[in-house]
């Protein structure tokens, strides 16, 4: 058969690879350039999706949309894990005000610019109105998932990047109530919805019952981590088990699953900080290929041809109003709250990112304003989609890297570095102790036994002539010969030492070093330099020391 006759087509764990591969692929090449490497992920979507290769095609984003409410779940669940009760007691009247107003200016000037251009085109005030509404109401929300995702790969820590997290976090719902009561006001107005009081109450049952869904999970999964905290993979199983469970609930209950799983981990990180940071850790190093093909699939949605220019017209605007009222809105609310001069100058520009949640809505608002028309061929309802896939598109582009952008100008960036950073970053020099004094082949075993009761070292590296390594001596090879003392003065240190040994090079990094250590199975291990001379051991317990001389020292000149 031709091969013009074969359809050829992968199925869904391959678009799955290809999509979690190239968004790596990209990543790397947008760091490459200094550009956040989640706008790597989405232009990697826009290459295989809706307006590229169309790989991704719409059935397959339907197919996959369970796996966009995994995403999001885990993304409100690491975000609920940096909202501590202290934090909120410190600074909670500077968020609620920033909140406000970022949230209420950009929506009040991107309804009125919607309502003009839509009136110019239409005439008709109420359609203009409901128009203007609706994508006020979208504009208010922010996306956290690749606002998060800027902060953890730029290592950001200080009061400007917990301003930024706090704002993501509880602007999700600020905008549902804004896109409730808006979307309730547009059907209104244009004659189809009903009274606006019950949709006021659905909203708040809908956002109450989120937290107190999440709060209840937060509980018993607080219970769990008393009985599996030690084992790491345990952990992860039951976190990421609970974690789907919860989610499922969400949708089975129509709540919010972001604010569901953002209240699970604020109880957790709460109520048990220490094992909360370690299943944080966990579960954020799980993650990683989750987030590259959400955001490969935020990119594949977006389809972004055959707009007529006044559509194009209303996005411009958009992203325009919308930028301008959430920096103007972040520095009105943060100068008002007394907040400290890097939130009010540098907060708003760190705030514009755009994604799943308002082309959630945007789907929403389509069901619901689909039956009304702006022109023959457009519905208000498809204007909603199409204009807010266009913004999401520009937004997600110029949004990361003015993140970027922020936390560099208020010198946060590179200040929340981990112990597994440090243990990439620091190399087998910085833990290495010296004060070790290496034996001969020929010498004594009394000298070796006076040498280890001079030492609290269990480990003691071996010479040749040359002074290169020859193997070690430990206390374990003299244990059958410590009682008979008549040999110690004609027996030599080669008749008892271990000669086919591991090592380790002072120029590898720590976390090599302790994999070797942990393969090797030995509590301590001569450190060799590049002509093979030692130049003293190491153990677990100096690694640790190292680390936390380097968090200690990196506290200090943060302070």
């Amino acid at each position: 058969m031709p091969l013009a006759y074969i359809d050829i087509h992968p199925g869904i764990l391959a678009l799955l690879g290809i999509g979690v591969l190239g968004g790596a692929l990209g990543a790397w090449f947008f760091q490459k350039i200094r550009i956040p490497q989640v706008v790597g992920y989405i232009a990697f979507g826009i290459l295989i999706g809706k307006s590229g290769f169309k790989l991704l095609e719409s059935e397959n984003i339907e197919q996959l949309r369970s796996f966009t409410w995994f995403a999001l779940g885990i993304i409100g669940f690491l975000v609920g894990g940096e909202l501590k009760f202290e934090t909120f007691k410190k600074y909670g009247k500077q968020f609620i005000q920033i909140l406000l107003w970022e949230g209420l200016l950009a929506f009040f000037i991107v309804a009125l610019s919607t309502f003009c251009i839509v009136f110019f085109i239409t005439h008709n005030f109420a359609v203009s109105l409901a128009a203007g509404i609706v994508f006020g109401a979208i504009a208010s929300a922010t996306d956290p998932a690749s606002t998060i995702e800027v902060l953890w790969e730029y290592r950001a820590r200080g009061v400007l990047t917990t301003t930024i997290i706090a704002i993501v976090a509880l602007d999700d719902a600020l905008a549902m109530t804004l896109y409730g009561v808006g979307t309730s006001c547009a059907e209104m107005l244009i004659g189809q919805g009903g009274k606006i009081l019950p949709e006021i109450l659905r909203i708040v049952i809908e956002l109450g019952g989120s937290v107190c869904v999440g709060l209840i999970s937060g509980g018993i999964m607080v219970l769990f981590l008393r009985y599996v905290h030690q084992k790491q993979d345990r952990m992860l199983a039951i976190g990421i088990g609970m974690l789907l469970c919860v989610i499922g609930l969400a949708n089975a209950l129509n709540l919010d699953v972001i604010l569901v799983t953002m209240s699970m981990g604020l109880l957790l990180v709460n109520l048990t900080p220490y094992r909360c940071e370690k299943l944080l850790a966990i579960v954020r190093n799980f993650s990683t290929p989750i987030y590259v093909m959400f955001f490969v699939m935020v990119g594949a949605r977006l389809e972004i041809k055959n707009m007529p220019g006044w559509v194009w017209l209303i996005v411009i605007t958009y992203v325009i109003g919308r930028s301008f009222g959430k920096a103007l809105g972040c520095y009105i609310g943060a100068k008002l709250s007394g907040a400290p001069v890097a939130v009010q100058k540098f907060s708003g520009i760190g705030i514009f990112a755009q994604g799943g949640v308002a082309i959630g809505l945007s789907i929403m608002a389509s069901q619901h304003l689909g039956n009304i028309k702006i022109t023959d061929e457009t519905s208000l309802g498809e204007l909603v989609v199409s204009g807010i896939t266009a913004t999401t598109f520009l937004v997600q582009i110029i949004g990361p890297a003015m993140t970027k952008v922020s936390i560099r100008l208020a010198g946060e960036n590179d200040k929340n570095i981990t112990a597994e950073d440090l243990m990439e970053r620091l190399t087998v020099e910085k833990a290495v102790k010296r004060d070790i004094q290496p034996l001969k082949l020929t010498d004594k075993i009394s000298t070796a036994v006076q040498q280890f009761s001079m030492s609290d070292s269990l480990t003691c590296p071996v010479i040749d002539g040359n002074g290169n390594l020859a193997g070690i001596l430990t206390l374990d090879h003299l244990k059958d010969i410590l009682l008979d003392s008549d040999c110690w003065e004609w027996m030599v240190v080669a008749d008892v030492m271990k000669q086919d040994h591991a090592f380790i090079k002072d120029s590898l990094t720590l976390k090599e070093a302790a994999k070797i250590l942990e393969q090797s199975g030995s509590e301590q291990l001569a450190v060799v330099n590049n002509e093979n001379t030692p130049i003293g051991i190491l153990d677990l317990r100096l690694i640790r020391k190292a680390i936390e001389h380097e968090q200690l020292t990196l506290l200090s000149n943060n302070a």
